[in-house]
């Protein structure tokens, strides 16, 4: 009798887990990102491939700022269409690479960053990779920025 009670509350409580809702779930919060997101199985997710600026009617491209900014209002537009949202996004991919003058302006992508993460529009942040590349396929970007988004079934 005490091996089935047990064996019940056992099988009482492990069940009970499957019907708590499930989120995603944010860690180890920085002033920018996230160091790790766990996303439960069950959620829905959505890959956006690398993308950079488009070049202004004159046919410059901007700085890195302006590139950052450009970029992320394409992929909010994206987004949106789809029907996510910023506050969607769990990683930002970043590949990035010198001006002409072989500078690298980390400072101006994270000004244009800050514009969409951890705002009041959008208070959520992603984890987060920046690297340094030699060079990127279009000429003109300084910056390639590619996304990762969850959300948990509506």
């Amino acid at each position: 009798m005490k091996k089935l009670l047990n064996a019940c509350l056992v099988t009482a409580l492990l069940g009970s887990g499957a019907a708590v809702a499930q989120e995603i779930e944010r860690h180890s919060e920085g002033k920018l990102f996230y160091t790790a997101i766990s996303i439960p199985a069950g959620a829905e997710t959505l890959y956006l491939s690398g993308a950079g600026a488009k070049p202004a009617e004159d046919g410059t491209w901007g700085d890195m700022e302006a590139q950052t900014i450009d970029t992320f209002n394409a992929f909010k537009e994206k987004l949106e269409g789809l029907g996510w949202s910023m506050s969607d996004i769990v990683q930002v991919r970043v590949f990035a690479t010198a001006s002409p003058d072989g500078s690298l302006d980390f400072a101006g992508f994270n000004k244009g960053y800050m514009q969409f993460f951890g705002t009041e529009e959008n208070p959520q942040k992603p984890v987060r990779s920046f690297v340094q590349v030699a060079d990127l396929v279009v000429d003109g970007w300084l910056v390639e920025i590619e996304i990762r988004a969850a959300r948990m079934p509506k």
